[in-house]
């Protein structure tokens, strides 16, 4: 059975034979996971959510809901791949102790978000324990769940060459150094305000205004 590569998550995927049957020589851009999440194909005609492109100032005028404390990443490109940027808000109490952002001129979604996760371990100093966060699923599962594995077999898998990685080695081996830090995956525009924040900051590459 032929295998796929996901345009949003970087992952595999496979569809049945009968699908691929019925479209003859249609490649298939998304997994099931991401069709699902951008509202492709969706029958009850859900959308996805928008990118609002907002202001810092914007974001703490209209959200305030979601944690307090943590470290809050973010990555974006437009279109994907294209210009990309990402950004980094860590906060303590609802207050802003630190943040960086940045972009390239051709980048693509992952790559940024990866990105912002190894400019967060950066962020936060050595020893303070809190809470790293990212809507990115596939970089938390990269980190959590395949890594380590990858590492162990010399950086190599059995389903094809690993995405993005001089970025998932530089984010892992940070990870390995930091165990106070947690990483976390939170929801994407669910009205989080620190996300939201960091959201703001990878787009900030789009507007003339931070």
């Amino acid at each position: 059975m032929p295998e796929f590569t996901c345009s949003t998550c970087g992952k595999t995927f496979t569809l049945p034979a009968h699908i691929l049957d019925k479209y003859p020589g249609w490649t298939p851009r998304q997994c099931r996971s991401c069709r699902d999440a951008t509202g492709a194909g969706n029958k009850r005609g859900k959308r996805a959510p928008v990118e609002e492109n907002l202001t810092l100032a914007q974001v703490l005028k209209k959200y305030t809901a979601g944690p307090q404390d943590g470290v809050f990443t973010d990555g974006s490109a437009n279109p994907n791949p294209g210009p990309g940027g990402w950004g980094v808000v860590y906060v303590e109490d609802g207050e802003v102790i630190a943040s960086d952002y940045g972009n390239e001129a051709h980048t693509t979604n992952n790559r940024m978000e990866l990105t912002a996760l190894i400019r967060a371990y950066d962020l936060v100093p050595e020893g303070m324990e809190t809470i790293v966060y990212t809507d990115s699923r596939l970089s938390v599962d990269t980190v959590t769940k395949w890594a380590a594995g990858w590492e162990r077999n010399g950086w190599r898998r059995k389903t094809g060459p690993i995405q993005n990685l001089d970025l998932v080695q530089e984010l892992y081996a940070r990870a390995k150094t930091r165990p106070e830090l947690s990483l976390q995956w939170i929801k994407a525009h669910d009205g989080s305000r620190w996300n939201e924040y960091a959201d703001s900051l990878s787009t900030a590459y789009l507007r003339k205004e931070l």
